[in-house]
């Protein structure tokens, strides 16, 4: 009897690497051109739809793109990727001989729709300041620049602040704020529309969790400033709404509640409502960003629908003219994110006025563009390292920090 010995299994082991071999030069040849899936529909062949060819196809589009305005804009200059989509960019400029060195991220989330950008407080409460590292080390964050203004003493943020939808702390003087959305960014000097409504009357607020300016002022505090309520300014009372009822009235410091807050005004506007048996409080924002994210503040103005607008008295920032170290946060047309970082106050890097950092955003493409916290505070952080050289190694303890990270 004839013994046959058969070929198959290995065969069949040489078919599957002819087949996935072919697999790969077909996605190959698909992603250099579109030709072949649509006439031969060589999709069907690797399992991949053609509809997701396409968005394969558009996201190597937007990255070239991106990566080729990068190169172009800032040709010259040290250019590191730090992710996909994310650059930073290392340069230095002269203004009257004198040299400034400036740090850049650029961002798009078009083109890594993985990047998450929002802000962060230093601690769980208003009144506490950290350095940038530790709140980006604490938010697995691999970027981040120092956010807006701050009262130095307590660390409580001076301007608004939204964080995931929550308002934090409301507008001064109206100041320009940045609005951050799913798909877009918005620039704008924000008001506060803010009301205490009850079964007998209503109580317009002035401001949200913000160190007072005017005794006549009518301030909402809520458990983000802390567990005490400030003091009571003069002819002043303080009422206590826990979850919809005002269950204390007194003319000391109380206890915030953890699902209420604290109303400080003047006395007579708090006895017109304090005998109310609901209350409800309704925050809102001019202009209406209804699908906002979050909000940071700045001020002043650099760039404003295209054109350099610096308008500092405007915005009571006259105080912080002249040559300092700065930061930035600016948008393009095609909704690259922009934030700057420019040292100062040493004679390697003098600084820049506010006009000239307004030209460079400018130049940069920044449709509208603003100021955030400068001197001491400015720095920038990069994948837990301090890329610019603040005037206090590793830069000061900081209220608010903008983040850039990955979604996990």
């Amino acid at each position: 009897m004839d013994t046959k010995i058969s070929n198959k299994p290995r065969l069949k082991k040489i078919a599957t690497h002819a087949a996935g071999g072919f697999i790969a030069i077909c996605i190959l040849i698909i992603q250099s051109s579109n030709i072949f899936a649509k006439d031969l529909g060589i999709g069907s062949y690797t399992g991949i739809s053609p509809g997701l060819f396409k968005l394969i196809e558009n996201q190597e589009c937007l990255e070239k793109d991106f990566n080729q305005k990068v190169n172009y804009k800032y040709a010259g200059s040290k250019i590191n990727e730090i992710e996909r989509g994310i650059k930073h960019i290392k340069m230095i400029r002269f203004y009257n001989n004198r040299p400034v060195r400036i740090n850049i991220i650029e961002l798009s989330t078009d083109v890594n729709q993985d990047i998450l950008i929002e802000p962060a407080i230093a601690s769980s409460t208003l009144a506490s300041k950290s350095r940038i590292s530790t709140i980006a080390d604490r938010e697995n964050a691999i970027a981040a620049i120092n956010g807006g203004y701050f009262k130095p003493q307590t660390g409580v943020p001076l301007g608004t602040l939204m964080i995931n939808k929550k308002i934090y702390t409301g507008p001064i003087y109206d100041r320009v704020a940045l609005g951050f959305f799913d798909d877009k960014y918005e620039m704008a000097r924000v008001k506060l529309k803010a009301i205490v409504s009850t079964n007998i009357g209503d109580l317009k607020i002035d401001n949200v969790n913000q160190p007072r300016m005017l005794s006549t002022h009518t301030i909402v505090y809520t458990r983000d400033w802390g567990e005490i309520s400030p003091p009571t300014p003069k002819y002043g009372a303080q009422l206590v709404v826990d979850n919809g009822k005002i269950v204390d009235f007194s003319t000391t410091c109380v206890k915030i509640p953890d699902n209420g807050y604290v109303v400080i005004a003047p006395l007579k506007k708090l006895e017109l409502i304090k005998n109310a048996k609901r209350a409800k409080l309704e925050i809102k924002t001019s202009p209406d960003w209804k699908d906002v994210n979050h909000i940071v503040s700045g001020g002043p103005y650099l760039v404003r629908n295209g054109e350099i607008f610096v308008d500092m008295t405007a915005q009571k920032l006259s105080s912080i003219g002249g040559r300092n170290p700065r930061t930035a946060i600016g948008y393009t047309k095609d909704k690259h994110l922009i934030m700057l970082t420019a040292d100062g106050r040493e004679g390697a890097s003098i600084g820049l006025t506010l006009m000239e950092l307004a030209e460079l955003m400018k130049e940069f493409g920044c449709v509208n563009a603003m100021n955030l916290d400068g001197g001491g505070s400015t720095v920038m952080l990069i994948k837990g390292k301090v890329v610019n050289r603040p005037p206090i190694e590793g830069g000061i303890a900081l209220s608010h920090t903008i983040l850039v990270s990955l979604k996990k």
